[in-house]
């Protein structure tokens, strides 16, 4: 079981494991041995996540969804196969736990009259002193 919150989990049985090689650290080893672990989870097949859970995986994972609706997650950081393996479910429970509820919804706001009015002030400001730039005072003003 990958435990996504302290009430909820993926069984075992539903996700697909592959070792590969792997590009990133490993030394001498790095092109002998399959360390980078791919994990499949197909979301058509899946037992516990309702269907607006998989919509929002859908909708904020694109790129690592198949066309068969197959949730792939990499992991090659680590040197060892268990701790790749250990990484790309933390990965999984990740990304599971952040389509678990809906996003909030924004609350549309309009700037108060007094920080309107120091926006403004500030902006003034800035030309202003750009303008001094430009135009410098002559020395007999001062």
């Amino acid at each position: 079981m990958i435990h996504i919150t302290h009430n909820f989990a993926i069984p075992e049985r539903e996700i697909e494991e592959k070792f590969i090689t792997s590009a990133g650290p490993g030394g001498q080893n790095v092109n002998k041995v399959a360390t980078a672990v791919q994990l499949r989870y197909d979301l058509d097949h899946s037992t516990c996540l309702l269907p607006a859970v998989i919509q929002r995986l859908k909708k904020r994972y694109p790129n690592q969804i198949t066309k068969d609706n197959v949730l792939m997650v990499e992991s090659s950081e680590h040197r060892t196969q268990a701790r790749n393996r250990q990484a790309a479910r933390e990965k999984l429970a990740e990304m599971i736990r952040q389509s678990l509820y809906p996003p909030k919804r924004r609350i549309k706001t309009h700037p108060t009259r007094a920080s309107e009015e120091k926006r403004l002030n500030r902006k003034q400001k800035r030309s202003q002193q750009k303008q001094m730039r430009k135009h410098p005072p002559a020395p007999d003003d001062f």
